[in-house]
């Protein structure tokens, strides 16, 4: 499954909104994929799991002990992708602002893969990895179904990408006169 082919799910579903959206980032975008529009399709969230589950076999990883997703956005991308890793699913949620493994443990040196849904800036999968290192896991790499900064977004390790799909994104105080017309939302889950 390539970059058009994921782009191709995105769109019978859907998912891709134009308009001027707030990033989970906090900066400013014309397009959102709306990620949970192809979540709710089950046939569809397993086809690009799937491969995405392909692809992190491919990168030659070893034993993964845990597939981890940061909530909200990849506790389901982390759980379909898990399945067909044949892993234990588990995820990172915020509590008083940082991530924490609240519900689960691991022991030291379980080697761990974090799947997110997409990444604009990495900021969630770094926050991820501090979690992990806090508790001594080995984090062998992050992957995501849409890296919408092509392999530009530092996330603190290997990034293991299904699709790269270039999207602009603006700091707020510097927005393109055609996008600061236009009224904003936020439809990201950073701040649940």
């Amino acid at each position: 499954m390539n970059t058009k082919d994921v782009l191709a799910v995105f769109r019978e579903a859907g998912a891709i909104l134009e308009g001027h959206f707030i990033l989970t980032s906090g900066l400013r975008s014309p397009v959102f994929l709306q990620k949970a529009r192809v979540f709710m399709h089950a046939d569809k969230t397993e086809k690009l799991c799937k491969a995405l589950a392909e692809k992190i076999g491919e990168a030659g990883l070893g034993r993964i002990d845990y597939v981890v997703g940061p909530a909200i956005g990849g506790l389901i991308p982390a759980y379909e992708t898990s399945r067909h890793l044949s892993a234990p699913a588990i995820w990172v949620e915020r509590e008083n602002g940082v991530f924490r493994l609240r519900r689960f443990e691991i022991p030291e040196g379980a080697r761990v893969v974090i799947v997110e849904d997409i990444v604009t800036t990495g900021l969630s999968i770094r926050e991820t990895i501090d979690c992990l290192k806090d508790l001594k896991a080995e984090v062998l790499a992050a992957a995501c179904i849409v890296d919408r900064s092509a392999g530009k977004a530092d996330v603190g390790t290997r990034l293991i990408a299904l699709a790269e799909y270039e999207v602009p994104a603006y700091a707020p105080d510097n927005l393109p006169p055609e996008l600061a017309a236009i009224p904003a939302v936020k439809p990201g889950s950073r701040n649940i």
